[in-house]
């Protein structure tokens, strides 16, 4: 792996570390490539949203439901917004939202996970009986019921995402915490 090099780290150390990344990335996968070029585009995208679309995010124009034409690539909706401008603007917020959404449910999981390996007994025993009860569950159909009970805000919604994410990270850090502290020097 990599590992993190100080501040004050030379330059020949830095260029090193530089040059394994890149021969790292260049063995990936081609598949892997283009999710990259994807979501780095769909980041830039909701980046530069002002300087990208045509039109500002709320600007409201007379005709709703304007077809395509050069004004409008992609038309206007039911209020005369239009779609494509939109889109740009939306990239803002579905970024945002699945990097806060990773954070909580990372740090839910990973936290509650090393807390079942360490102490055991029947934290461990509730804690696992609880991710495999939320796992049991199809998500889809668990997170539209949550939505209906709490409402259907952003923030109910992320940490909706986050707390039904974050058993795969509860069992992956469960089982790595085990085998840590299984070991003699523990």
């Amino acid at each position: 792996g990599i590992s993190k090099l100080p501040l004050t780290a030379s330059p020949v150390q830095r260029r090193r570390l530089f040059k394994r990344s890149l021969s790292t990335m260049k063995r990936a996968p081609a598949s892997a490539w283009c999710g990259m070029i994807v979501v780095c585009a769909y980041m830039l995208v909701g980046l530069f949203a002002p300087v990208i679309a045509p039109h500002g995010e709320a600007q409201i124009f007379a005709e709703p439901f304007a077809p395509w034409s050069a004004e409008f690539l992609l038309g206007t909706d039911q209020l005369g917004r239009d779609v494509l401008s939109r889109l740009i603007y939306g990239a803002r917020n579905t970024i945002g939202i699945a990097i806060l959404t990773t954070l909580i449910s990372f740090s839910i999981g990973v936290s509650l996970g090393l807390l079942a390996a360490l102490t055991r007994g029947w934290v461990d025993q509730f804690l696992s009986r609880f991710v495999d009860l939320v796992m049991s569950v199809p998500g889809l159909i668990f997170s539209l019921m949550l939505l209906s009970i709490f409402g259907s805000s952003v923030w109910n919604l992320v940490l909706i995402i986050a707390v039904l994410d974050s058993t795969s990270f509860f069992r992956l850090s469960r089982s790595v915490g085990l085998s840590v502290a299984l070991m003699e020097y523990v």
